[in-house]
C-alpha cells in the first residue's frame, strides 16, 4: 500500500517537470459549507479555504518565464453556469472584500467573492432566464430581473428571497438606489418602475415613455435622476420627483449597454461598432470611439485611464481613454462576450460570455493580486526544493 507521504512525493515530482507557467486551484471545504444548502450564503464565516502548498508550487496562480513575470494575460474562468452570461455587476469594497452576482439564462443567478471568483451561492427561485442582477453597495442584497416576468430581492448574506416583485412582462433590468431602500426596474413592457422595499405591499411608481422594451434602467446623480435605455434607439434622462423626461438622445442602433460612473458623471454606452461617452447629467457628448466588432458591452477604469470592451469576435478589446488608441486585444472565450465590468478598485474586469462562463482579467498583468502571483525563477526552484525534500506538506488557510 503506498503511504500518503510517497503519493505526495511522487505528485511533486510530477508537478516539477510540467511547464510553466502552471496552474494550481486546489480547494478544501470546512464542515459548514458541506452541510451549507445551496443558496444559503455566509460572510461571517468563510466556507472556502486555499491549500496555499501542495506539491511544488505555493500559489494559486503563478506566472513565469526564464526572464521573469510573464507579460501576458492569464485570466480566471469561472464554471459553473449551464447557459449563457449576459450580465454581471460587482458591489461596493466592503470589509469582507467585494462580490460579483452574474445573471444567466439558466435562470440561476450566482455570487462569487469578486477578486477570487470563488463561488459563494446560487440564487434559486426563478423558472425562466434572468436577464439582469445586481447587488448593493454594501453586498447585504442582491436583486434579479426574469424571463418569468418577476424581479425578486434577496438577502445576499444567507441566501434567502425576500420579495417577489411581478411584473406584466419579462423584466431585464434592476438597480438599487444607494441607502438600498428603492429598486429600479425595466423590462419588455416598456415601463420604469420603482418599488419602496421598506414597503412591498405598495404599488410601485411608474414613468411609461418609451415605445420598445427597457434593456437597461439606472438611478444617477445621487438617486435625483433616472437613466433608461431601450429597444426603441434612444436613451432617456427622467426626473425622479417629476417623473417626466428631461432630454432624450436618439441613435441610429439600439443601445447595447449602458454603464454610469458616479465619480465624474460619466455614461458610458455602446451601440453598433461604438463605444461613447457622455456626461451622465446633461447628455452632452464627450467622446466616441470605433471598434472592429459590434459591441455587447464596455467598461470605463475607475480612475478613467482606460476601457475594456467585448463583443461578437469573442475578444475583449482595451483602449487608452484618452487618446483612443487601442491598447491590446485578446481572446479568451469560446463565444460572443455578452458583459464586461471593472471591479471597484479597478484590479481586475470580469467577462461574461456565450460559452456560459465568466473569466476574471486582471488590469495590471504581473502584479501580485487576488489568485494571481508573480513568481520570479529563482523562487520557483526555492520553492520546488522545499517541497521535495521536506517531510510533509504545510498547508494554510
Amino acid at each position: 500500500m503506498i503511504s500518503s507521504f510517497h503519493f505526495l512525493l511522487v505528485l511533486s515530482l510530477f508537478c516539477l517537470f510540467l511547464p510553466s507557467p502552471a496552474l494550481y486551484r486546489l480547494w478544501t471545504l470546512q464542515p459548514a459549507a458541506q452541510c451549507c444548502p445551496l443558496g444559503k450564503l455566509s460572510y461571517s464565516s468563510p466556507r472556502i479555504q486555499r491549500t496555499s502548498r501542495l506539491g511544488p508550487f505555493p500559489n494559486p496562480l503563478a506566472y513565469s518565464n526564464l526572464s521573469g513575470c510573464r507579460p501576458g494575460f492569464t485570466p480566471l474562468t469561472c464554471s459553473g453556469h449551464t447557459r449563457p452570461v449576459v450580465d454581471l455587476a460587482f458591489s461596493g469594497i466592503t470589509p469582507y472584500g467585494y462580490f460579483l452576482i452574474s445573471a444567466c439564462k439558466d435562470g440561476k443567478p450566482m455570487l462569487r467573492q469578486g477578486d477570487t471568483g470563488d463561488w459563494i451561492g446560487t440564487f434559486l427561485g426563478h423558472k425562466g432566464a434572468v436577464w439582469g442582477a445586481t447587488l448593493n453597495k454594501e453586498a447585504t442584497k442582491a436583486a434579479t430581473a426574469a424571463a418569468d416576468f418577476t424581479a425578486k430581492v434577496w438577502d445576499a448574506v444567507t441566501g434567502d428571497e425576500l420579495l417577489t416583485l411581478a411584473h406584466k412582462h419579462i423584466v431585464k433590468s434592476v438597480n438599487f438606489t444607494q441607502d438600498s431602500n428603492y429598486l429600479l426596474t425595466g423590462g419588455h413592457d416598456k415601463v420604469l418602475r420603482i418599488y419602496d422595499l421598506n414597503k412591498p405591499e405598495a404599488e410601485p411608481q411608474e414613468i411609461s415613455g418609451h415605445t420598445s422594451a427597457i434593456k437597461k434602467a439606472l438611478w444617477c446623480n445621487n438617486d435625483k435622476q433616472i437613466l433608461s435605455a431601450a429597444d426603441d434607439k434612444t436613451v432617456r434622462l427622467w426626473d425622479r420627483s417629476s417623473m417626466e423626461v428631461v432630454k432624450t438622445l436618439p441613435f441610429d442602433a439600439s443601445v447595447s449597454s449602458m454603464e454610469y460612473i458616479p465619480d465624474g458623471e460619466v455614461l458610458v454606452l455602446s451601440y453598433g461598432k461604438t463605444v461613447a461617452f457622455y456626461n451622465a447629467l446633461s447628455l452632452e457628448l464627450i467622446k466616441t470611439v470605433d471598434v472592429p466588432t459590434s459591441v455587447h458591452s464596455a467598461s470605463l477604469h475607475p480612475e478613467k485611464d482606460f476601457f475594456v470592451v467585448g463583443g461578437d469576435d469573442f475578444k475583449l478589446y482595451k483602449y487608452d481613454y484618452s487618446t483612443k488608441e487601442e491598447l491590446e486585444s485578446y481572446k479568451g472565450h469560446f463565444g460572443p462576450v455578452h458583459c464586461v465590468r471593472f471591479s471597484p478598485d479597478g484590479e481586475l474586469y470580469a467577462s461574461g460570455s456565450e460559452d456560459g462562463t465568466l473569466r476574471l482579467w486582471q488590469t495590471a498583468v504581473g502584479k501580485t493580486y487576488g489568485l494571481w502571483k508573480c513568481v520570479l525563477p529563482e523562487e520557483l526552484v526555492s520553492e520546488n526544493s522545499d517541497a521535495l525534500y521536506s517531510t510533509a506538506p504545510e498547508i494554510k488557510a
